[in-house]
């Protein structure tokens, strides 16, 4: 494991975890971001979900000063849910949703994205457990950002995907 992705886990697996978070900034934020990718998809649920929190928090903070680079992440996050791209974005759609809580200017810009996951189209996932964390995504951008939600509402309600 490299030296990075073991000071990531570290962070992740601290005790106290949201105190701890603040050590991330102190990383090369492309080394973090290339490590927190392979917590995101960790069968342990509490790394998972502190993987997408410390992406947001990476992610949101790169925005601030190179907003292109926090959109190649959203893409590399839309590309991993896709089919042609050979693996399952596990992690990936609440990542987006973190990311999109944190930054007002990546929620503006892929909200709508986010949403086509869960709605009929050509985006529609297929597997009922992506389309699940894709509701988790929605439903934590809607804490900052309901009215980015507003159109799928009905589906942020419990067990209204299925």
């Amino acid at each position: 494991m490299s030296k990075i992705k073991s000071a990531v886990l570290s962070i992740l697996e601290h005790q106290d975890f949201k105190e701890n978070l603040q050590k991330i900034y102190e990383l090369p934020s492309q080394k973090t971001i290339n490590a927190l990718f392979s917590f995101l998809s960790s069968a342990d649920k509490s790394r998972k979900d502190k993987a997408v929190i410390a992406m947001g928090a990476v992610v949101s903070r790169i925005a601030e000063t190179d907003l292109e680079s926090a959109r190649t992440v959203m893409r590399r996050l839309i590309w991993s849910l896709n089919e042609e791209s050979g693996w399952i974005g596990w992690g990936s759609a609440e990542a987006m949703g973190e990311i999109m809580a944190r930054n007002d200017v990546l929620a503006r810009e892929y909200h709508n994205i986010l949403i086509s996951f869960v709605t009929e189209g050509e985006n529609y996932l297929l597997f009922d457990k992506l389309r699940e964390e894709v509701v988790r995504g929605l439903k934590r951008l809607s804490q900052v950002h309901p009215q980015y939600v507003q159109d799928v509402q009905h589906l942020l309600k419990e067990d209204a995907v299925g």
